[in-house]
């Protein structure tokens, strides 16, 4: 008997159509199915109505008669019924809900990875900086070395047993305090080594100041690097004049194509020694796909374009008549990207990244980053927040290095509270959602912009992030159809 009375079908199954595939994610077995034209019709015929899913509940156990569905006759429809039933019975589909799970968490945070703040000024003045174009909504100033070693202290000491820490150096543009970045890379890795541990540095910057000589340091350093680019010239230059009001975009491009030369192999899911290209895209680009190829264009294969979050007010925000043409951006964007494969100029987008048979462990996927507990950033003047985007917004100050000696600081436990339990089961709209073990909850601090809560969601985001997912799903099932097309083939060869 296919067991669907009182089934919530819409937030334990998602079915849809991609390109040329009919695809239903089971979301508690997180198995994948391709469908039939059949079996997609009756599924979804199912989703809206309860009375029929009643009827079918009984219709292979009880010989109970109903009408096809659609163009469906009663022989095609039991035939696709039985193959449903025999989904369910070996649990990949239609399965049982997961049970809610809470991490365990220690009494005093284990912090693995800080965003430091090196400096607060930037040579940008990009429109839509959630970081008030460097300053942070306070003075432009740099980080010095001494509270810059006690960041360094600080993660080494918070990061207790783990073996490897990450420091991420951030701004503003990070590169206007360049001497102390390479100060504090060389204290880091002697700190972590006479301690049996290593640090993983990353740095963020727009590249106008990418020389060779920075080039070359990051090189020798293993230093991964996020660059920033919003694609076309005229979108570039558009939000992201530099401090005289003049565009960025062809003092930038040279830089960062001259160090992505330096690092042709990077890793697509940022693990490693990488790079990757970050843009925004905003209301004044909802074709963003165009960007993002004038970006694979330009030589560069690993691209991350991403939603503005901004006030609704804002003449960069999204309008609603953005969205199908967002949309439309992402489905173009597959094709092109499965055509390039092809043609082996294939290019990685970040946000359709998905790993399918390993990827987040359980609590990562049901709360996310780890901002608030794991992860933190701290400030030019050592005060410490959740993450780089709550930098300077003083109800949601974790605590200071200055607050005790040496590293031995206590990190304000409300707060640490709040962030561990805005998870998936702490948001209403989560709970109801087929994507929640993907998403986690969206991003907290998009959340708190949007709705002035962490456990209420940036519904715009949310929309986005399933539309990303769909077709993330949907280029992963072709690059395994790809896979096993090839591998049939060789093996056709070698007989």
């Amino acid at each position: 008997m296919l067991g669907l009375n009182g089934y919530n079908l819409t937030k334990n199954v998602h079915v849809y159509r991609q390109g040329d595939l009919n695809i239903a994610y089971d979301v508690n077995s997180g198995s994948l199915h391709l469908l039939s034209d059949s079996a997609f019709t009756v599924i979804k015929a199912m989703e809206g109505n309860e009375q029929l899913r009643d009827e079918i509940s009984s219709y292979l156990s009880e010989n109970v008669i109903i009408d096809g569905i659609g163009a469906l006759g009663k022989a095609e429809l039991k035939e696709v019924l039985e193959e449903l039933l025999a989904l369910q019975s070996e649990g990949t589909l239609f399965s049982s809900e997961a049970l809610e799970y809470f991490p365990g968490y220690p009494d005093i945070p284990i912090v693995k990875a800080i965003c430091l703040h090196v400096a607060h000024d930037c040579n940008l003045r990009c429109r839509y900086c959630f970081a008030g174009t460097g300053s942070f909504g306070g003075k432009r100033t740099l980080m010095d070395l001494d509270t810059g070693k006690k960041a360094i202290d600080f993660v080494l000491s918070a990061s207790a047993h783990r073996k490897q820490c990450e420091v991420d150096f951030f701004g503003g543009e990070p590169l206007l305090n360049f001497e102390v970045i390479k100060e504090l890379v060389s204290y880091g890795k002697s700190a972590a080594a006479a301690l049996g541990k290593k640090i993983k540095f990353t740095l963020t910057t727009n590249a106008l100041l990418l020389n060779d000589t920075i080039q070359d340091y990051l090189e020798q350093e293993d230093i991964s690097v996020v660059l920033s680019l919003d694609g076309r010239q005229e979108i570039n230059d558009n939000l992201r004049p530099d401090a005289g009001g003049r565009g960025s975009y062809q003092r930038l491009v040279p830089n960062i194509q001259s160090f992505v030369k330096r690092r042709p192999q990077s890793s697509p899911y940022a693990v490693g020694t990488y790079y990757y290209v970050r843009g925004t895209y905003t209301h004044h680009n909802p074709d963003f796909y165009r960007d993002v190829l004038h970006i694979a264009d330009l030589g560069i294969n690993q691209i991350s374009v991403e939603p503005v979050v901004a006030a609704p007010t804002e003449h960069y925000a999204f309008q609603e008549e953005d969205i199908p043409q967002i949309f439309e951006s992402y489905d173009l964007l597959a094709e092109e990207i499965l055509k390039r494969r092809q043609q082996s100029q294939g290019f990685n987008f970040f946000h359709f990244n998905i790993e399918l048979n390993g990827g987040p462990c359980l609590p990562k996927r049901l709360s996310g980053c780890g901002a608030g507990h794991e992860y933190v950033a701290i400030s030019p003047e050592g005060d410490i927040y959740p993450c780089h985007q709550f930098v300077g917004q003083e109800e949601f100050k974790l605590g200071s290095l200055l607050d005790a000696e040496k590293t031995e600081i206590n990190l304000k436990q409300e707060l640490v509270h709040l962030f561990r339990t805005a998870n998936i089961y702490a948001k209403q709209a989560c709970k109801e959602c087929w994507a929640r073990f993907f998403c986690s909850g969206g991003c907290h601090a998009a959340n708190q912009a949007s709705t002035n809560k962490l456990t209420e969601v940036y519904s715009l985001g949310c929309t986005l992030q399933k539309k990303r997912l769909e077709v993330a799903i949907y280029l992963k099932i072709k690059e395994l159809m790809a896979g096993e097309a090839a591998a049939s083939e060789n093996a056709q060869i070698r007989c």
